[in-house]
């Protein structure tokens, strides 16, 4: 699978139409057009013609709070490397003091399975 055959937001490749889980997706999808779960596993998958799979990455990227163009992602990449290592946080250590507990669960020298002779 090149990147030339695939389509808008696809990471997966297609599964074929008698797929169980392409099956449910793409009826849930034309039963529930809103359902986000629903466009993201179309879309993931390819399934869609490319026209609506265009229309919905841009819809799923919108709702995520993503922008499509790759260029101003790949600058505000850095600057966010920048700020989150400024901002390291020391947490305390939490010491768990483990106890030993005995659930009276022993078995004796003549105790247990297959220790009756006849």
């Amino acid at each position: 699978m090149t990147a030339s055959t695939l389509k808008p937001g696809q990471k997966h490749p297609t599964p074929t139409r008698g797929f169980g889980d392409r099956v449910f997706y793409e009826t849930l999808l034309r039963q529930k057009p809103d359902s986000q779960m629903a466009q993201e596993w179309c879309v993931a998958h390819g399934v869609l013609p490319h026209e609506e799979a265009q229309k919905l990455y841009k819809a799923i990227l919108k709702r995520k709070g993503k922008v499509l163009s790759t260029a101003s992602s790949k600058s505000n990449a850095g600057d966010s490397k920048k700020s989150a290592s400024s901002k390291k946080v020391k947490r305390e250590k939490k010491v768990v003091k483990e106890e030993a507990v005995d659930v009276g669960m022993n078995v004796g020298g003549d105790e247990g399975i297959g220790g009756m002779t006849l």
